[in-house]
């Protein structure tokens, strides 16, 4: 959850770096420091706070060097200070070292390193790894020679590490060289013009290049002034693969907008545009995924589904197991990530298993995706990310084709998970029992889905407004039904997420079974309420929280009229497909929260606590 950045070639590094840094804060925003290697001395600077902190430090010294490091933090082991900022100098002052992942056998490791007179200023898990490979350096004896040296001590450490990293090292004795490697935590290769860039993300290097390397588990890499090498923990040689970034620098700035999340929220039309395209069979009547690997008779074999994800991707598989089995009728599971990989579930040999990441480097979600494998399951992925650990070790899959998404709280990269969720459930109901008009009638509301999302957008100055009236409030619940309840905990995550506003989701009949003891004055709800077979059991629901004095803001669909005076607020979206309905009904919500946000004075796309991909277990 970190965000590293290191640079070698032939301009300042310390412009280069902080400019990757600042683009990576999203990734972590606790700490953030850089060391630059000029000749043999390592000079460094690490601040507690953001990357501005940082900025203004910098810019008090005159730091110049061909070579460098950078991170920006987010803590695990340690809290946030400056001695426990990265880089981490080991105590002979021989190697600067920068981490994402976390060492669990550290505590193991520095007991033996203070047992040999190695000294720590920190208490984290990355100055005993700095250490650890300064005095694997020092045992280095002369059949250990030249460029190697440096590569070796790192191999040999990490040999011996539990858990999970992506570093990257500076060493004194080798100028204008870095060593990086990776296991279950991102690192990408920028391969430029006279210059490479090591980095957690591609953010912090589109700027420079667009041609990459996608480091794998398990593999070190070289860089110096002219080339770069890379092997593995093996002493194996890897012949690297150039793949080439499909978005550029722009897609991640900012623009006009006050936040990323902003933004982002109103891209949502045009990324679901982009999700879709190309996807539709050529007779309209169903959906077509090119990355699968897997036949339309295996599909049709298939007796249960499952699906693992965390957070805002979490909600997406729940929408997603309503509308497979509403229109496939094949029973779907949806697990928590973090959950399956360590529960003893018994599996129908059948079952096809899908996991979903906006990031693809979520790192329960990663087990989750290995622990299937290990079983003998097929395992599918809905991402985000090309080049992603686990667009790479899925044996099929969706990219979502959203472009990068910076602000911690998901907007479109969520409506775009519903969406595909949405065609998931059109291609295998037509493999099954829907008719040819149906899947045609399915398809056009998919297609429909961008407008409609206008159209939701639209609301935006109402919404705006009613944020402003209830943004001082400390309680919300969020209530739905059906395929609208996982909107429900979206909605209340969003809120949680960028308000810290204390909100729950619920299914709407659930209220009488306790929840409605936290009703009152003091606390709102949120009703989803559109015109459907059930509307009138939702309208119930809402006149017990009425009943009870608590405030109500219901969104509805246009055209249908709730009892007068029921709700205090009333947000219309079009009247829509109940495919897309979630999509639709996820824009009020999305709005609301960051409203909300914006009111109170919260900083929407860095939320405390928070980072965009949780890469550490």
């Amino acid at each position: 959850m970190c965000g590293i950045v290191g640079y070698v070639g032939k301009q300042n590094a310390v412009a280069i770096i902080l400019e990757g840094l600042k683009r990576l804060e999203y990734r972590g925003y606790d700490s953030a420091g850089i060391c630059v290697q000029k000749g043999r001395k390592l000079n460094l600077i690490k601040k507690a706070g953001r990357v501005d902190n940082l900025s203004k430090e910098v810019a008090k010294h005159r730091m110049v060097g061909t070579t460098g490091i950078g991170h920006t933090r987010w803590a695990t082991h340690g809290g946030v200070t400056d001695a426990n900022a990265h880089p981490h100098v080991s105590s002979d002052g021989k190697f600067a070292l920068i981490h994402n992942g976390v060492i669990e056998n550290y505590a193991q490791m520095k007991a033996f390193l203070l047992k040999k007179g190695y000294k720590f200023k920190s208490e984290t898990d990355t100055e005993v790894l700095c250490n650890l490979i300064a005095y694997h350096y020092a045992k280095e004896n002369s059949r250990t020679k030249g460029q190697s040296r440096f590569v070796e001590c790192v191999r040999k450490t990490l040999r011996h590490v539990e858990g999970t990293y992506g570093i990257a090292v500076l060493c004194v004795d080798f100028p204008s060289e870095i060593v990086g490697a990776r296991k279950a935590s991102p690192l990408i290769l920028g391969v430029g013009e006279d210059e490479y860039i090591l980095a957690s993300d591609a953010s912090a290097l589109v700027s420079r290049t667009q041609n990459v390397v996608y480091l794998k588990d398990g593999e070190i890499a070289h860089l110096t002034p002219k080339n770069f090498f890379i092997s593995t923990l093996d002493q194996a040689d890897v012949s690297p693969v150039v793949d080439k970034i499909n978005w550029s620098v722009a897609d991640a700035e900012l623009g006009d907008y006050a936040h990323f999340m902003e933004k982002e929220i109103f891209e949502q039309p045009a990324a679901l545009e982009n999700a879709m395209r190309g996807r539709f069979s050529a007779d309209g009547s169903t959906a077509q995924f090119g990355g699968l690997n897997i036949t339309p008779g295996e599909f049709r074999d298939l007796e249960r589904f499952m699906f693992c994800a965390c957070g805002t991707a979490w909600h997406a598989c729940l929408v997603t197991e309503h509308l497979i089995e509403r229109f496939a009728r094949i029973p779907v599971e949806v697990d928590y990530a973090s959950e399956f990989r360590y529960r003893n579930s018994p599996l129908d040999p059948r079952t096809l298993f899908f996991v979903m990441s906006q990031s693809g480097e979520t790192i329960d979600t990663l087990a989750a995706l290995r622990e299937a494998k290990r079983k003998g399951y097929r395992v599918m992925a809905v991402n985000n990310v090309v080049g992603s650990s686990i667009a790479r070790e899925a044996d099929g899959g969706i990219y979502q084709h959203v472009g990068p998404e910076v602000g911690v709280a998901s907007t479109k990269a969520f409506t775009s998970q519903l969406l595909i969720g949405a065609m998931i459930a059109l291609y295998v109901a037509r493999m099954r029992d829907m008719s040819f008009s149906d899947g045609v009638q399915y398809v056009e509301a998919l297609k429909a889905a961008p407008a409609l999302t206008r159209r939701a957008l639209a609301q935006a100055p109402k919404i705006k407004a009613i944020a402003k009236r209830y943004a001082k409030y400390q309680d919300m619940l969020f209530l739905g039904r059906l395929s609208l309840f996982p909107l429900a905990l979206e909605g209340a995550l969003k809120l949680k997420e960028i308000s810290y506003i204390h909100a729950e989701g619920y299914p709407a009949a659930e209220m009488k079974h306790g929840p409605i003891a936290l009703v009152s004055e003091s606390c709102p709800s949120v009703f989803f309420a559109p015109k459907s077979e059930i509307f009138n059991k939702i309208v119930s629901s809402m006149q017990e929280i009425k009943a009870r004095k608590g405030p109500i803001i219901a969104i509805t669909t246009e055209g249908t009229e709730l009892p007068e005076g029921l709700a205090d607020e009333t947000i219309f979206i079009p009247e829509c497909h109940e495919a897309v309905l979630p999509i639709v009904a996820a824009i009020p919500v999305q709005l609301l929260s960051y409203y909300i946000a914006v009111e109170r004075g919260c900083d929407v796309d860095k939320p405390r606590n928070l980072a965009k991909s949780v890469t550490v277990e």
